[in-house]
């Protein structure tokens, strides 16, 4: 059961999810994707992630600020190019904002709780598992890269990887490409070693429902996209 009275269940941050891709699938306008961050932002303050809401809100209002400052009529191709790049940012900064509210929120026995109990099949669910405990082994690698390179003195600091791209080709992204498969391998083993592949009905010391403020969560978060997709926004 959710230890927060605020915290949401894993079926609605999936439903969530859903409605950032449906973002950028209608292409909505600008003031309906902005409403809906706000709205997404919004339970990651009772949860504990404000600094993650800080830093997405804020890159999120810069790339805003960026698409609607530089002049439509410039004769510098450069601004065009800053304000495309900015703009396709930003049309996917919903879905980074809901996948990074989800996943750092929820245990991997809530996703498979969840999935089992919206009678996903267990093709769907192990190769599900598996990816959401590979991006944080990923991470974990990566840092240790990172330590070691900086014991050995090469590309030291926060922004060295941005100096160094070369090193950072061959110091960084090399070692995490190869590990990458053995880590996919090596996790999926383990989902299977605990039995989530084994046919019949699976039980869980995991318990989730839905609440009435989970239900409240997906009528608000949707309402925008509904009236901008039917003309009224």
């Amino acid at each position: 059961m959710a230890s927060h009275p605020l915290a949401l269940d894993p079926r609605t941050k999936l439903f969530m999810l859903l409605l950032a891709n449906l973002l950028l699938f209608f292409h909505v306008h600008t003031h309906t994707e902005i409403v809906l961050v706000a709205l997404t932002l919004l339970p990651m303050l009772p949860a504990g992630r404000w600094r993650m809401a800080l830093r997405l809100g804020v890159t999120y209002a810069t790339l805003v600020a960026v698409s609607y400052l530089v002049p439509v009529d410039s004769p510098n191709p450069w601004l065009h190019l800053l304000a495309l790049l900015a703009v396709g940012l930003r049309m996917m900064m919903p879905c980074f904002i809901t996948g990074a509210y989800a996943f750092s929120t929820t245990r991997t026995s809530e996703f498979v709780c969840a999935m089992r109990r919206m009678h996903v099949p267990e093709t769907i669910v192990i190769p599900c598992m598996v990816v959401i405990r590979f991006f944080p082994t990923i991470v974990q690698d990566y840092r240790q890269i990172r330590a070691a390179m900086a014991l050995r003195g090469v590309a030291e600091g926060r922004f060295a990887l941005v100096r160094h791209p070369m090193q950072s080709l061959e110091y960084v992204l090399v070692p995490l490409m190869m590990n990458a498969a053995n880590v996919a391998q090596d996790l999926s083993v383990a989902a299977l070693t605990k039995g989530l592949g084994r046919p019949g009905t699976h039980t869980s010391l995991t318990m989730i429902r839905m609440r009435p403020l989970d239900w409240l969560t997906m009528i608000v978060c949707a309402t925008p996209l509904v009236l901008d997709i039917i003309g009224v926004l």
